[in-house]
């Protein structure tokens, strides 16, 4: 597999104009596929404009000046995706990684201080001893019991992702979906199709209008308001 990336291949979700360079930071294989991510020295350089260029970018990155969910990573192709939170402690910001309506990247800011992370449960193991092993959306495994599903959230603490709340994949809960034409947008979930096929599930959505979408664009952000703040929609 390549190391490189041509700038006018990158995927639609990143914010960056395609013909002014001819290659970009490619994010190595981590917690979030290729479509999902954007590496951190673009987060960095395009998005926090903490940085005129690619160099400065990496120097702030090895200087340990920028944390991601509460730790220190220096790896400039290190892949951030949705709902992961992004701090720079020297000047006291905090920001939330969310999509706008045209389901590209972009940085909400969040009160500094303690904050917590959605994360959902994309599928759940057995492993030894009879244990349940969650895997999230984040890359993140943890251990849990109780009667949990895939499609849940789960608000984790930042740093210590210790597990403070759940909300479930459920008609009545608040969603918000992260991809195709209605990315950005909130409402309640109305109906769940289950279909009996490879084809993926549908989810009928009801906010500002009603529109149906996949499930794997969905995520639960809370019951009658949402959990963690998502800022303006773009």
């Amino acid at each position: 597999m390549s190391r490189h990336q041509k700038r006018i291949t990158i995927p639609k979700s990143w914010p960056l104009p395609r013909k002014t360079h001819a290659w970009v930071a490619k994010p190595v294989p981590g917690p979030h596929s290729a479509e999902g991510c954007i590496p951190l020295s673009i987060l960095v350089r395009d998005l926090l404009k903490l940085a005129d260029n690619a160099r400065e970018a990496k120097r702030i990155l090895y200087e340990g000046k920028v944390l991601v969910d509460g730790k220190v990573r220096k790896d400039h192709r290190m892949p951030v995706g949705i709902f992961d939170i992004v701090s720079v402690p020297l000047l006291n910001q905090q920001y939330r990684m969310l999509k706008d309506t045209r389901g590209m990247f972009y940085l909400s800011g969040i009160e500094p201080g303690k904050v917590r992370k959605l994360a959902r449960i994309e599928n759940k193991t057995t492993i030894r001893g009879g244990k349940q092993q969650l895997n999230l959306s984040d890359g993140s495994n943890i251990l849990s019991e109780g009667d949990v599903k895939a499609g849940d959230s789960l608000v984790l603490s930042i740093p210590e992702k210790q597990v403070e709340d759940r909300i479930e994949f459920k008609v009545g809960n608040l969603a918000m979906v992260v991809g195709g034409k209605h990315s950005g947008q909130t409402g309640k979930i109305k109906e769940i199709i289950i279909v009996k096929s490879s084809r993926p599930n549908r989810v009928v959505i009801a906010g500002k209008e009603e529109f149906e979408t996949i499930a794997d664009y969905v995520y639960m952000i809370g019951q009658e308001e949402p959990v963690i703040k998502l800022g303006a929609i773009r």
